[in-house]
C-alpha cells in the first residue's frame, strides 16, 4: 500500500490577504466625508479612554510588564505618566478606549468597534515619531493616524458585512488584530510580501473565543480583548519586518486552513471592495455607555422616563414592558437571570432598559454593584417581554439603512398602556450626524475635564478641533499633551 503524498508546491497569497495588503499600501483616501469623520473619531476615542482611567478595574492593568520600566523615545499612554516599548503601548491605549464600551461601533453580519485599532496606530505613530526626531529626523504627523484609522476601520468593518465569525463561536476582535496588522504595517514601511506575510501571521494565530461576552461567563476580559488584540497585531507587523516567513494559503489550504478548521469550511465572502465606506458610515456612542444594539432602547427608555413623570407616574407603576428588537440584539444582550459583574451588566438589553426607567439616567457608573444592588432594577426586569421584528432585522442588514431599531410599549398596572415609541436610529448614527457631532464634541470636553487641569484642557482642544490645524502636528507633539 502506497501512501497520498500531497504536492507541497507554494501557492500564490491567498486573495484575500493580497487585496488587503494592495488596499493599504495603494489606495488614495480622497472622501472628505471620511477625512472628517477619523477626525472626530479620533478625539471620542481618546476621550472614551480618559473616562476609562477614572476606574482602577482598568489601571490596575496598564503599564509595562516590568514595574518602572521606561522605553527612551517609547510610545505614551495618554492620561498617564507611561512611556512603553509600542506592543504594550498598544495593549495599554486599546485597554482604556474599549474599557467602557463607549467608543464607535460597526454592526453587520459581524459586529465590533473599529476605533479599537488607535490602540496600535497610536502606540506605533508616536514611537515612530519620537524616534524618527531622536534621529535627526522629520516625525509623523497626525494625519498619518487619520490615514490609518480610515484604513483600519474600513478593513475591520468591510470584513465584518458579510462574515459572521460570532456563528462559529469566534470573537470580532480577530478583526482588530487584522486591522492593526495592515495599517501598522504601512506605517512601518513594509513591502507588499512582508504585509502579506504578517496578515497571514494573524490569521493562522490563536484566535480569542466569545466565551468572555456571554452568559453565564460574561466578563471583563471583553473590555480589554480588543488592547490585546490591537497589540498583538504591532507584534506580527514586527516580526514580519524581520524578515519572519508568512503563510502564503492560511485561509484556503485544505484540512489545516482557516476556513476548514475555523469557518465551516466557507470562504469569505465580501459585499463591496474597499475604499472609506467604513469610516463614513461608523456609529458613535454618543449619549449612553451601553452595547449599541440597545442604544435605541435606552434612548427610548429616557424618553418614556419624561413621560411617565409628566402623568405623575414612575417605574413602580409599571406592570409589563415590550420590547420589539431585531434578531441580533436577541442573540447578544437578550438576557435573564443574575447579573454578576458590570460586564454582565452593559451586555444586558433588560438593564440597560430598567435603569433609564427608574433613574432617568444611564451612565457607566450605573453598570457598578452599588447601583445593582437596587431591588427595583431586577425586578423591572423580570417584567419585561422581548420579540423580534422581522422588518428591524431586515433594516438592520441592510446597507442603505442599516438601522438598530427598537421599540417599546410600556402597560400600567391600572390597565392603561402608552404609545408603542419606536427608535430606528441612534443619535450616533450617519443620518443623525448634524444633531451628533456638537454633542460628541461636548462628550470629549467632559471626557477631558475627569483628568486634566483647566489650562492642559484649553491646550488639548486648540491643538485638537481645527483638522486642518490638527493634521499637520508631530504626533509626539500632540500625544504629549495628554502626559
Amino acid at each position: 500500500m502506497s501512501a497520498h503524498i500531497s504536492t507541497n508546491n507554494r501557492p500564490q497569497p491567498d486573495m484575500v490577504l493580497a487585496d488587503i495588503a494592495d488596499y493599504v499600501l495603494n489606495y488614495e483616501i480622497s472622501s472628505a466625508t471620511a477625512w472628517t469623520t477619523a477626525h472626530y473619531c479620533l478625539l471620542d476615542t481618546l476621550g472614551c479612554g480618559l473616562e476609562a482611567l477614572t476606574y482602577p478595574a482598568c489601571t490596575k492593568l496598564l503599564g509595562p510588564v516590568v514595574p518602572g520600566t521606561i522605553v527612551p523615545n517609547g510610545a505614551k499612554v495618554p492620561g498617564t505618566p507611561y512611556q512603553l516599548d509600542p506592543i504594550q503601548a498598544a495593549f495599554n491605549i486599546g485597554a482604556i478606549v474599549r474599557w467602557l464600551d463607549f467608543n464607535d461601533t460597526w454592526l453587520a453580519a459581524e459586529w465590533g468597534h473599529p476605533s479599537d485599532n488607535l490602540g496600535g496606530i497610536l502606540a506605533v505613530a508616536d514611537w515612530l515619531s519620537r524616534t524618527a526626531v531622536a534621529n535627526g529626523k522629520a516625525p509623523l504627523t497626525m494625519k498619518a493616524v487619520l490615514d490609518a484609522m480610515i484604513r483600519a476601520h474600513e478593513i475591520q468593518g468591510v470584513m465584518a458585512l458579510e462574515n459572521s465569525f460570532n456563528r462559529v463561536g469566534l470573537d470580532h476582535v480577530i478583526l482588530v488584530k487584522l486591522a492593526t496588522t495592515a495599517v501598522v504595517g504601512r506605517l512601518i514601511g513594509l513591502t507588499r510580501d512582508e504585509l502579506i506575510n504578517a496578515l497571514s501571521l494573524a490569521f493562522v494565530d490563536g484566535q480569542a473565543l466569545r466565551t468572555y461576552r456571554h452568559a453565564p461567563n460574561t466578563g471583563s476580559r471583553k473590555s480589554w480583548a480588543a488592547g490585546d488584540a490591537t497589540s498583538r497585531g504591532v507584534r506580527l507587523a514586527l516580526m514580519a519586518q524581520t524578515g519572519e516567513m508568512g503563510y502564503p494559503s492560511v485561509l484556503t489550504a485544505k484540512t489545516w486552513g482557516f476556513y476548514d478548521v475555523l469557518f465551516k469550511g466557507k470562504s469569505f465572502s465580501f459585499q463591496r471592495p474597499y475604499g472609506s465606506y467604513v469610516m463614513e458610515n461608523v456609529l458613535f456612542k454618543i449619549s449612553f455607555p451601553a452595547e449599541f444594539h440597545s442604544q435605541t432602547a435606552v434612548e427610548a427608555a429616557m424618553t418614556l422616563h419624561s413621560e411617565l413623570a409628566a402623568m405623575g407616574k414612575s417605574s413602580e407603576d409599571i406592570k409589563q414592558i415590550t420590547i420589539r428588537t431585531h434578531e441580533a440584539a436577541i442573540r447578544i444582550i437578550d438576557k435573564k437571570g443574575p447579573l454578576y459583574n458590570p460586564a454582565d451588566r452593559d451586555h444586558c438589553i433588560q438593564y440597560m432598559i430598567a435603569v433609564p426607567l427608574i433613574f432617568g439616567r444611564l451612565t457607566a457608573a450605573d453598570y457598578e454593584d452599588n447601583v445593582a444592588q437596587d431591588i427595583r432594577i431586577d425586578a423591572l426586569r423580570d417584567r419585561m417581554n422581548i420579540e423580534e421584528n422581522k422588518q428591524y432585522t431586515i433594516d438592520y442588514l441592510d446597507p442603505e439603512k442599516r438601522s438598530i431599531a427598537n421599540a417599546l410599549t410600556i402597560e400600567l398596572n391600572d390597565g392603561t398602556v402608552l404609545s408603542e415609541l419606536v427608535v430606528e436610529y441612534p443619535i450616533g448614527h450617519r443620518l443623525r450626524r448634524t444633531e451628533g457631532i456638537p454633542l460628541l464634541i461636548d462628550k470629549f470636553k467632559i471626557n477631558l475635564a475627569r483628568v486634566f487641569a483647566a489650562k492642559q484642557q484649553h491646550n488639548i482642544l486648540q491643538a485638537s478641533l481645527d483638522l486642518n490645524k490638527l493634521v499637520n502636528m508631530p504626533v509626539h507633539e500632540y500625544v504629549d499633551l495628554y502626559v
